[in-house]
């Protein structure tokens, strides 16, 4: 979460506000790179949401007696310990898909969110506000990949899938675009930068439009925090005339 905004917010307004993709611009090379099936995100974001939430405790429970000289260096020990974990049991249980997001499982480890969070938030709280800060990041980057992906392969396939990582066994299929009218080109990297684009803007439309209305919020509780000083004052003057 933003430690740059006091003001508590809901799940969906955290979601948005303090996205790590489409509000903070952390994590967007893998997100450009695996964001092509439902089946890539929900593995990336669950990798993790893992990563983030364990990571995030550790650290909170180990900075008290990390030297500041050397926090950076275990901290990324600690995080390349547990992405090695991950990469492991995706190994054991999902070889598929494991073999398809390849090199950007390892990458985790130098993942922006994940440092950032540990160095932003997790050394400077306990382990239980770390763990919750590191699972709306985590649902966030998950909602990130989701939404891309959705966008992505719909618009350059057709069709909407889903298959089971365990042994790649197709749970459902629908195509929503007839054959032939699909985009190839969301299919490349250049769709999803264009994907990337449009969802950027639209977060930074939204998180603009809560802005300005939070602003005239203030605004007119300030306004009408004078008009009542003053009224409280002419009041004053009033009963001192009389008396």
């Amino acid at each position: 979460m933003s430690e740059s905004n006091g003001k508590k917010r809901g799940f969906w307004s955290e979601m948005i506000f303090n996205n790590p993709v489409f509000g903070l611009y952390l994590g967007i090379c893998s997100t450009l790179a695996i964001t092509t099936t439902i089946n890539n995100a929900i593995g990336m974001g669950i990798a993790v949401i893992f990563v983030l939430v364990l990571s995030n405790v550790v650290i909170s429970l180990i900075a008290p007696l990390t030297p500041d000289e050397i926090h950076i260096p275990v901290y990324i020990v600690v995080i390349a310990s547990l992405v090695t974990i991950v990469g492991m049991l995706m190994q054991a249980f999902t070889p598929q898909l494991y073999s398809t997001l390849g090199t950007f499982i390892d990458l985790i480890i130098v993942n922006c969110i994940i440092l950032g969070r540990a160095e932003a938030y997790a050394c400077c709280h306990n382990a239980a506000d770390s763990a919750r800060d590191g699972l709306m990041m985590g649902l966030s980057y998950t909602f990130s990949l989701l939404a891309m992906s959705l966008i992505r392969q719909v618009l350059g396939s057709g069709v909407l899938e889903l298959s089971n990582p365990m042994n790649n066994q197709l749970i459902f299929s629908l195509r929503l675009i007839p054959e032939g009218f699909e985009i190839p080109v969301f299919t490349t990297q250049t769709g999803a930068f264009l994907t990337f684009a449009v969802l950027a803007a639209a977060v930074s439309a939204v998180k603009l439009n809560e802005e300005k209305k939070e602003a005239a919020a203030a605004k007119a509780k300030a306004d009408a925090a004078k008009a009542a000083a003053k009224a409280t004052a002419a009041a004053a003057a009033k009963v001192k005339e009389a008396a």
